[in-house]
């Protein structure tokens, strides 16, 4: 026999807004040339001269990783045949940017060494999960007041826990461009702000009542 016990739930939110400190973004360097040699000599003198480069900004070799490595033969459609006349290779690095002020310099410098294509720039937290840790003892601390405050009003005593359910995510801020100041060699080069980042969290907790 299934014994149901009485019980309330209750939601508790919780949000920390903080500033990140952790950019991650990927430099690709797309080469294209007859044979795959010849790609592959071009791709890798300018990847390992980004890679250089990123080195004596002072990025490490932990923030630096190969997403992506693909070959592809390109064709060449000619009275209903194809050929192929070239070969495109494509690595992507993802890099790991903790000196905020340094990501539109960081940028400029690798599209002036053969980077190409420039995407996924995302602003996050090194120690994600202690912000996480500390929206989750808000939630809990707002649910546990509601059923406090619940329980007297219904004129019912709070037993114990018999459930308990969280879920959350980060929302990010959009990412703001705007022109900065020109950078030796000239041009200008894009400031990036990071704006902030808010942490959530949202728990349901379930209590037996008496």
């Amino acid at each position: 026999q299934i014994e149901f016990k009485n019980s309330i739930t209750v939601e508790g939110e919780g949000r920390i807004q903080a500033k990140p400190d952790l950019a991650i973004i990927e430099l690709s360097v797309l080469s294209q040339a007859k044979d795959v040699v010849g790609a592959q000599q071009d791709n890798t003198k300018k990847i390992n001269d980004i890679i250089k480069s990123l080195k004596e900004q002072g990025i490490e070799e932990k923030d630096l990783k190969t997403s992506n490595y693909s070959i592809y033969p390109r064709y060449q459609y000619l009275a209903g045949k194809s050929e192929i006349v070239g070969y495109e290779i494509n690595q992507t690095i993802q890099v790991k940017i903790r000196k905020l002020d340094q990501i539109g310099q960081t940028i400029a410098k690798s599209t002036s060494l053969g980077a190409n294509q420039v995407g996924s720039l995302q602003f996050t937290f090194d120690k994600e999960e202690d912000l996480r840790n500390e929206a989750r003892a808000k939630a809990i601390e707002a649910a546990k007041d509601k059923a406090s405050k619940l329980a007297n009003q219904l004129g019912v005593k709070l037993v114990k826990i018999i459930g308990f359910n969280e879920s959350g995510n980060m929302l990010p801020q959009p990412i703001y461009l705007a022109k900065g100041a020109e950078m030796g060699g000239g041009g200008e080069t894009s400031q990036i702000q990071a704006g902030q980042n808010e942490v959530v969290s949202s728990v349901n907790i379930t209590y037996e009542i008496q």
